[in-house]
């Protein structure tokens, strides 16, 4: 091992010796940064209402598409979005869970309690003996070993999986009620890993005795959460009940929380025809993530006379991460200037006025809305990171913050243009007879695919701004199974669109959106195929970091690398959640941190219920 490895790994260990001195020995909850905010002895999260009533019935839109399979885990079939997302997380339970206000905190749930070893090298935790699934059976610690062998070996679980858990060197069942995990002492990611375990969804061994774990199925996996699936028509809805027996419904982390009886999820062709049946009644609650609608949508009957709240709730977490993607794979955007040159044909500040209503703001991070943000120039500890890959990086890494091209929103966007023409000269490309050509006569084009028509009118702009400087450029439109293939499967695109959440404690999970091992994997995050060296380093370094402050810096200095080398182009945020509702809900007076909180916390009004029925015209 060199030097400077063991050096930094002995002086790891000792700190992370000294944060769990006063910690050694069986506890309620885990956290990777600093103390637990709720004792041993705590009721509930601060922000629940423990005495919310029980029941009712609340609709959903599934989201855009359809969906082939029941089974989130897995690798084949169409990817659940949206609330879709959150909702078909609901059946399975994990060992701890975490809190809507806390950052990197854990507490137990399928667990009683974890032991973390001294030197974060393993981490023991008991089962409590009241765990069930629900079917009635015990969950056992043969279940826990044979989700981790399941989800980081079986080749049709989801890639993430392996991602997180590649430092993960086994599990051992001590007894019926006890697992402990291993880890490689020599990962760097230590940090992250007795969280990473104890938030894995907990499979049924006896249940995947006699199934296929990998294959596309409608029938509903056996769970032990507090919802389970109770009827499913094949790619249009999907029904579930809160289990009355709920074996966890009293514990400490889930008083006040999973309130509705029934969720009823619905999927839609398009956002168009999604906000229609809302307006219509068809279902209750909604996200609303198009801008157009969102200013545009919303003055109809109900919402004039109260019956439909529309509510734009500050948020205060990270924003969500949102980004064009550029398929690395092709050779035509090998060179940075290419990339670059397709950032500036984004004129976002006339799109922001003319489609998105000045909704939004524009994106400048992977980290936006947080101090994990390169907003200023490198720190000299960020540039003790950055400077021994000074030969392999562009020198405005050093010099500059890097910002956004901006114009002045007339929808004439000549001097980007002209600067987007400038980059590709630089790069060999030239027009000839209107038409962009490299060195071998090769024409540029672009295909902009999307499953959603209400990107359509956000790339069309972009495509006539690229045919302005002699791109081919075109949109494609296709179904979300076509999409899914295209994209998650087969890599066959030029540029996207990728949308995800951000944790407020980033670890080992960016490995799967930047890091080279994953360029290629089929199902990963790395949708863009960056192999990057020095992008490698600075995830494991943010892995790594022993304290928020190091973590802080690692995520500024690759927040640098990856907007510096245009390996995504940022597009949009806004800092609040936009949300439309009928007006028959209760909630907690206090809004989680890093939540909305909706399917956590809120609740059935009956009188509020019963209101709106008296009212509907």
């Amino acid at each position: 091992m060199p030097l400077k490895k063991a050096i930094f790994l002995a002086l790891s260990a000792a700190i992370a010796a000294l944060a769990t001195a006063a910690e050694a020995g069986p506890r309620h909850g885990i956290s990777t940064f600093g103390d637990l905010k709720y004792p041993a002895d705590f009721a509930h999260f601060d922000y629940v209402n423990p005495d919310a009533p029980k029941g009712g019935v609340v609709r959903l839109a599934g989201g855009e598409g359809t969906f082939d399979t029941v089974n989130p885990f897995t690798l084949k079939g169409i990817r659940f979005r949206g609330d879709a997302g959150s909702v078909m997380s609901l059946p399975y339970e994990s060992l701890m869970a975490g809190g809507a206000d806390e950052p990197d905190a854990l507490y137990g749930l399928v667990a009683e309690t974890a032991d973390v070893a001294p030197d974060k090298t393993s981490i023991t935790f008991t089962l409590r003996p009241e765990a069930r699934w629900h079917d009635g059976s015990a969950i056992t610690a043969d279940d826990i070993v044979f989700t981790f062998d399941t989800l980081k070996n079986d080749s049709g679980a989801f890639p993430g999986y392996r991602v997180v858990l590649r430092d993960v060197l086994q599990i051992e069942a001590i007894g019926a009620r006890e697992v402990r995990y291993s880890f490689d002492p020599a990962a760097l990611a230590l940090r992250d890993l007795p969280a990473t375990v104890a938030g894995l969804p907990i499979l049924s061994k006896t249940y995947y005795a006699s199934r296929d774990f990998g294959a596309t199925t409608f029938e509903a996996p056996l769970g032990s959460g507090p919802y389970r699936i109770v009827e499913v028509s094949a790619g249009r809805s999907i029904v579930l009940e809160r289990v009355p027996d709920y074996w966890a419904a009293g514990l400490p982390v889930n008083r006040g929380r999973f309130n509705f009886g029934q969720i009823r999820l619905e999927f839609y062709r398009d956002r168009d025809v999604q906000h229609e049946a809302f307006k219509s009644g068809e279902f209750d609650f909604h996200e609303e993530f198009t801008s157009r609608i969102w200013a545009t949508g919303y003055d109809f009957p109900a919402t004039r006379d109260g019956r439909v709240i529309k509510e734009a709730v500050p948020n205060r977490g990270p924003a969500s991460r949102q980004y064009f993607v550029i398929n690395l794979r092709r050779a035509k955007f090998q060179d940075r200037r290419v990339r670059q040159a397709i950032n500036h044909a984004f004129d976002f500040e006339w799109t922001n006025t003319n489609l998105f209503y000045s909704v939004y703001e524009r994106a400048g991070s992977i980290y936006q809305n947080t101090d994990m943000a390169a907003t200023t120039m490198p720190t000299d500890e960020e540039l003790a990171l950055l400077v021994p890959f000074g030969d392999q990086l562009p020198a405005e890494v050093f010099t500059a913050v890097y910002r956004q091209p901006q114009s002045d929103g007339s929808g004439n966007n000549r001097r980007n243009l002209r600067r987007a023409q400038e980059l590709l000269t630089e790069a060999g490309w030239t027009v000839q007879g209107g038409r962009l050509l490299n060195s071998n006569g090769e024409v540029m084009s672009i295909e902009f695919l999307t499953f959603s028509p209400s990107f359509e009118r956000v790339f069309a702009p972009i495509v006539q701004n690229l045919k302005r400087i002699g791109i081919e450029a075109s949109i494609r439109i296709v179904d979300s199974s076509q999409y899914t293939q295209r994209v998650d499967q087969d890599r066959d695109f030029d540029i996207t669109t990728a949308a995800f959440g951000v944790s407020a404690t980033p670890g080992v999970g960016e490995r799967g959106f930047w890091n080279s091992a994953f360029a290629d994997q089929p199902g990963s995050n790395n949708d863009g195929g960056i192999k990057d060296p020095v992008v490698d380093a600075l995830v494991e370094r943010l892995a790594s970091a022993q304290d928020r402050e190091s973590l802080t810096t690692a995520a500024r200095a690759l927040d640098r690398v990856l907007l510096w080398n245009q390996y995504i182009i940022p597009q949009w945020f806004r800092s609040t959640y936009t949300i439309a509702y009928w007006d028959m809900f209760g909630r907690p007076k206090t809004v989680p941190t890093y939540a909305l909180g909706f399917l956590d916390t809120w609740w059935i009004d009956r009188d509020k219920v019963a209101r709106l029925n008296r009212d509907k015209p």
